[in-house]
């Protein structure tokens, strides 16, 4: 795996935190390398917020995003401060309904409706989960088993089988998408 970026982008409380502990958590177990940074506004839900992962083979000369392959873009608020770290031909996964505007140009964009995906598994909180494993089914970032296993670890009980679900649902979604 050469250098691999990838950006959770938001508001606060979509979950984007833990789908970054869930990818660091993954790529642990395939024997990557990796690092993790998070920022947020000082409220609690609706500010923008973000989690980055950076991972590849070997050990890391910088821990922080500097030019993003890959972007989740889970609400509008989250696409303004990443679209200048997107690099050319970067894979961005943005919800239809929450992202009227994603970045355009020289991205693989793909638009789909993660939130209602979600409110159909039957909890509008498992829309991270569902992007997540999108993005690592287009992207080849890690494996859905690896995925699996870092949920179990990070995720409370009581939520462990709609997060698997939404993770199948994710992966599921990979061959019904058109670039947009």
């Amino acid at each position: 795996m050469e250098l691999t970026e990838v950006r959770f982008a938001g508001s606060g409380g979509q979950g984007l935190i833990l789908c970054a502990r869930i990818l660091f958590r993954a790529l642990s177990l395939e024997g990557k390398t990796a690092a993790r940074s998070q920022g947020y506004e000082p409220t609690s839900r609706g500010g923008f917020c973000f989690s980055d992962v950076v991972a590849g083979d070997d050990e890391l000369d910088y821990p922080l995003a500097t030019a993003l392959d890959f972007l989740l873009a889970m609400d509008q608020v989250g696409v303004a401060p990443s679209r200048s770290l997107l690099k050319k031909g970067a894979l961005v996964v943005a919800d239809q309904r929450l992202t009227p505007q994603p970045p355009t140009g020289n991205v693989e964009l793909y638009r789909t409706p993660l939130t209602d995906q979600a409110i159909a598994l039957g909890n509008i909180r498992v829309a991270n989960i569902i992007g997540l494993g999108l993005m690592c089914g287009l992207g080849g970032i890690c494996g859905k088993e690896s995925l699996a296993k870092a949920i179990e670890g990070e995720t409370p009980r009581n939520f462990l089988d709609l997060n698997l679900e939404a993770l199948e649902a994710g992966f599921a979604a990979v061959g019904e998408l058109e670039a947009a």
